[in-house]
């Protein structure tokens, strides 16, 4: 493949060494290099096992990073003109991620095979030897009784299903175990509901609707019981799941940001609706994240407003800062239209390289930028990469994705009116969902052809995802072809603002209290309802907690919002105590409260009086009450009896004799 050499250098920005055999007649090359224990990548991602070994042996301390060129890049009918591309791609790579921290399942080898015909006997007694096996079938379970009993049957359907890997929750009715004493055909015992049985791994050949999402359900393992083949790979994927097995903790959660709900009162939903796996359940005013059970889709985190949940494979700072590096290397290269296109390793990775052997090969402007999971791929990243200078941005997904991916359909949805309103026109983002090279790369070649940001940014994204996530809007804006100020948004857009109708708000601030990001102020001089529309996410607790359902939210992004003062939604007079003259309360309402009990309500009524006490602040109305004398319901008080009073009977009881009665 052709090297474009001073492309790479301008760039990457060090030391440039090109070579034709580095794994083989120039190995010595490597090894002479990989001993000064510098920052080194190697463009090479084939030979990556043979390079570390060699510089194991040389006993390097510095990690090397590996980057591929080849099918990403050179293997490509437009090779000549991908310099700009390989320095992309090479600069990419030097952007090194923590690990995630990680979470154990241990699994025990105890197995339910669900089946409807002879297929899960025959799967029983594949793995009778190496797993805890038992088999139930389910109703009506008319099958031939096996030889011999090596593992139990019984008849039954599965109901309820809990759980992952190393600990599911089965619950079966209809449950009866098979009789020894069976001839032509199982008979069962009496049978009886909600069975209840634990395992660590269950195999689902019935062939009907999932139990649960068998593609993100570690540990539930499905296939059609009419194809042998499939069993047989079922059975041999549960065969091997004994053991400790550990997975990435895809998400961090911080229960302190979460909007979900607050005095039982539910506001944003947004994870719960998005998660495909069923991992995410409300826990009171927030959600809980099962790590055990979540796959790491991501959308969770792409939906979150607040940043309660943010993605750890890499974090949304890191997958932005490798953005950057890649883009700014492109463009010190000269690149230009850079086009990105979003896979994953599992399916995107090889069906760019059967193009690149095969076919064409990508376009020189196509940077492919490979994620754990493409629907992790959130707003901050999509804003970020036009801030940046892509011209536009496409998503490879399956044909038939694992998973529901309609958490990036509403991404997408939400910064296409974004671009749009910024003057970058429409079409910049799009999804291409498909399993055949030659169709990926005609869908790329038919994409429009955009022109970048007239100014691109090259901030350097620090903080949470919400940080994030105002760094690349603001740093949009400035990039924008035509900035305006306000972009109005669709329901369900995590910015916004908030319209009060003033002459139906009392004041009573309830709304105050529920905002979990303190958007919504009060004022701790008078009564006063103020808002910050940038720390607003458009949760919905303030409409829903609202008793004068006088609040309407306002989806959309004021790009002003971030260096605006506070906003004055509605102010009243404070009303002074007639006794200490303490602000203690909205004139208005005082006085609405005391017009309604005037005359019509019996504590109230007798002296002209009594109204004072709902003028007087807390601690007034408590001595004028007691001053006053107030009866509860009408009926007099019980009297206060004192020690003098006790003392008083007792003498009284005692008998003339000194004695007591």
């Amino acid at each position: 493949m052709p090297l474009d050499s001073d492309a790479i250098g301008r760039g990457c920005h060090g030391k440039i060494t090109a070579a034709t055999q580095l794994c083989g007649a120039e190995l010595g090359r490597f090894r002479a290099i990989a001993a000064e224990d510098g920052p080194l990548t190697v463009a090479c991602t084939r030979q990556a096992t043979l390079f570390s070994q060699v510089a194991a042996e040389n006993n390097r301390a510095n990690s090397i990073q590996f980057a591929n060129i080849r099918e990403t890049a050179g293997w490509s009918d437009d090779a000549e003109r991908a310099g700009p591309k390989m320095a992309a791609l090479l600069a990419a790579a030097t952007e090194v991620v923590a690990p995630a921290q990680m979470v154990q399942l241990e699994s025990s080898g105890v197995i339910v095979i669900y089946g409807r015909d002879e297929a899960a006997i025959e799967a029983g007694d594949l793995l009778k030897d190496h797993l805890d096996v038992t088999v139930l079938i389910a109703p009506p379970a008319a099958l031939a009784p096996p030889r011999s009993a090596d593992y139990p049957i019984a008849k039954g359907r599965i109901t309820s299903i809990k759980g992952h890997l190393g600990a599911f929750d089965v619950v079966v009715d209809d449950f009866a175990e098979a009789a020894p004493s069976s001839r032509r055909a199982l008979a069962f015992g009496p049978s009886r509901n909600n069975a209840r049985s634990t395992c660590d791994i269950v195999l689902d050949l019935t062939g009907g609707p999932a139990l649960l999402p068998a593609d993100l359900r570690d540990g539930y393992l499905r296939a059609d019981p009419g194809s042998p083949a499939a069993i047989l790979q079922a059975v041999l994927k549960a065969r091997d799941l004994v053991g400790t097995f550990e997975k990435p903790r895809y998400i961090t959660f911080d229960a302190g940001l979460c909007a979900h709900s607050r005095s039982k009162q539910t506001g944003c939903t947004r994870c719960l609706d998005a998660c495909p796996a069923g991992a995410i359940t409300p826990a009171g005013n927030h959600v809980a994240i099962d790590a055990d059970i979540c796959e790491g889709c991501g959308q969770c985190a792409t939906a979150c407003p607040t940043g309660a949940a943010s993605y750890a494979l890499p974090p949304e700072d890191a997958l932005v800062r490798k953005l950057r590096t890649m883009l700014l290397a492109y463009h010190q290269a000269g690149g230009e239209r850079a086009v990105m296109l979003v896979h994953d390793e599992v399916h995107g990775s090889p069906l760019i390289d059967a193009q690149a052997r095969f076919g064409d090969g990508l376009p020189s402007n196509v940077l492919p930028f490979a994620v754990n999971e493409v629907t992790q791929v959130g707003l901050e990243s999509i804003i970020a990469a036009f801030a940046y200078g892509v011209s536009a941005v496409h998503f490879l997904l399956r044909a038939k994705p694992r998973h529901d991916v309609s958490g990036l359909t509403r991404t997408i949805a939400l910064a296409d009116p974004i671009l749009a309103g910024l003057g970058f026109g429409e079409g910049r983002l799009s999804v291409i969902a498909t399993d055949d090279p030659d169709h990926l790369i005609e869908a790329l070649r038919a994409a429009p052809a955009h022109a970048p940001a007239p100014r691109p940014a090259s901030f350097r994204p620090v903080g949470g995802k919400r940080d994030v996530l105002r760094f690349a809007l603001a740093e949009l804006h400035r990039a924008a072809p035509a900035p305006v100020d306000v972009v109005p948004l669709p329901d369900g857009a995590p910015f916004g603002a908030v319209e009060v109708d003033a002459a139906g708000c009392t004041l009573c601030l309830s709304c105050v209290s529920v905002c979990p990001t303190s958007a919504l102020r009060d004022d701790p001089e008078r009564p006063a309802l103020r808002f910050v529309e940038d720390s607003c996410v458009q949760c919905g607790l303030c409409r829903t907690t609202c008793p004068e359902k006088v609040i309407t939210l306002v989806p959309q992004i004021d790009f002003r919002a971030s260096r605006a003062p506070t906003r004055l939604l509605k102010e009243e007079e404070p009303f002074c105590c007639i006794r200490c003259s303490k602000p203690f309360g909205v004139k208005s309402s005082i006085e609405r409260v005391v017009a309604k009990l005037e005359g019509q309500h019996w504590m109230y009524s007798g002296s002209a009086h009594r109204l004072d006490a709902i003028k007087m602040c807390g601690d007034c109305r408590v001595g004028f009450v007691a001053e006053q004398g107030f009866e509860s319901y009408g009926a007099p008080g019980p009297t206060v009896r004192t020690t003098d009073d006790y003392l008083r009977d007792r003498e009284t009881q005692r008998d003339p004799d000194g004695g007591s009665n």
